[in-house]
């Protein structure tokens, strides 16, 4: 059967992937409301198109800290992506660069910054966690640069992994066959390295994550990073006007609304409602990026029409990447592409600066003014 939209990856996924991994991938934290809410948020946005202008040409290419891109749909990290497919982030790099868009590599993939860059040309940004030990992440830092790495994605939402009870029922643990390439000379790079008679009750990665990831992480740590990289840093996981302005404040680059794909905390907003009080505290002095429930093209042009300069997206890859494959990351890519495409041309946009507020209502807007006649 043909595949005709990006949501049709996850079924394929469900059926080919062990339990433990396709749940690993697919579930969020505690009641999973947010999971929800992260899609159904954006089904309250409709949009109020213009017609009768000339479509022919469509220009959807722009540009993200400096580096031109083919669209404003980015890969987001997703971690161990060799329990997808034994390409995992290889395959991933190779469709992302053949698409001309960026893809994040996870501080947790299955596969080394070196060797993602082996894969050959394209615009890589790596997202960080901050270990307890800091030599390690800044031994990780300078490896992603050295590899050709444009920025760092700084996750900024875990301090404590969430309550994701799939994993827990399932004792989630790696592979045994894989590790956390980025680690695996420094001994972090196996999920048994934490006494598990600790976390009884835990996933194998909520233990590691526990025994390797620093808690006293603040703003402060955000400044030590600029020390020690020249490279832009976006902050990921940003869901407040507050921590907006203090992320501008600390010299973040540009700011990813994320809600760690609901992962974290559970009852938190949607990012696509969270967006614009976030683009609204950055006064456009940085980029704003969405990720998190994005599946269709239209999806892409609500997060634009609410001020976002870019998405990214998760699920769909390792979906896709589970399905077929490179072959499937391509898919999705193009598929979100063309159909971001069609909206644009029915909503009278030819290029992404024409794509405004006016053109998108959402049911917390104000009832509309309606113009005298």
């Amino acid at each position: 059967m043909e595949i005709t939209n990006v949501s049709e990856y996850e079924a394929i996924a469900k059926q080919k992937l062990p339990k433990m991994v396709f749940d690993y991938y697919a579930s969020g934290a505690e009641d999973q409301w947010t999971l929800q809410e992260n899609r159904n948020a954006f089904s309250r946005i409709l949009f109020r198109p213009r017609i009768l202008i000339d479509v022919s040409k469509i220009d959807m290419t722009t540009t993200v800290l400096g580096f031109k891109i083919s669209m404003p749909i980015m890969i987001a990290p997703t971690a161990m992506q060799k329990m997808a497919h034994p390409e995992g982030e290889y395959a991933t790099a190779r469709a992302a660069s053949a698409a001309g868009t960026i893809m994040t590599l996870s501080s947790w993939a299955t596969s080394s910054v070196e060797e993602v860059a082996s894969t050959g040309p394209g615009i890589r940004f790596f997202q960080l966690y901050v270990y307890k030990d800091r030599n390690v992440v800044a031994q990780l830092v300078r490896r992603a640069e050295r590899a050709g790495f444009k920025a760092i994605a700084l996750t900024v939402d875990t301090p404590r992994l969430g309550r994701r009870e799939a994993d827990i029922k399932n004792r989630f643990t790696l592979p045994p066959f894989l590790t956390l390439k980025n680690f695996e000379g420094l001994d972090l790079g196996k999920m048994d390295q934490v006494s598990s008679t600790n976390f009884a009750d835990d996933s194998g990665l909520a233990s590691y994550v526990a025994g390797q990831i620093d808690r006293t992480l603040s703003w402060k740590d955000v400044k030590w990073l600029q020390t020690i990289t020249s490279l832009p840093i976006l902050v990921k996981g940003v869901l407040t006007a507050e921590d907006t302005r203090i992320a501008v404040q600390s010299g973040a680059a540009g700011i990813i609304v994320s809600n760690h794909g609901a992962r974290q905390l559970d009852y938190v907003p949607s990012t696509i409602m969270a967006l614009e009080e976030v683009v609204k505290a950055a006064q456009g002095r940085v980029p704003v990026f969405l990720d998190g429930g994005v599946r269709r093209g239209t999806d892409v042009f609500k997060a634009l029409a609410l001020g976002a300069s870019g998405i990214f997206i998760g699920r769909p890859v390792v979906f896709s990447l589970a399905a077929e494959g490179e072959a499937g990351v391509r898919k999705v890519l193009q598929m979100l592409r063309e159909e971001f495409e069609l909206t644009m041309a029915l909503s009278g946009c030819r290029n992404l600066k024409e794509i405004t507020r006016d053109h998108v209502v959402a049911d917390w807007d104000r009832p509309r003014v309606l113009p005298r006649l």
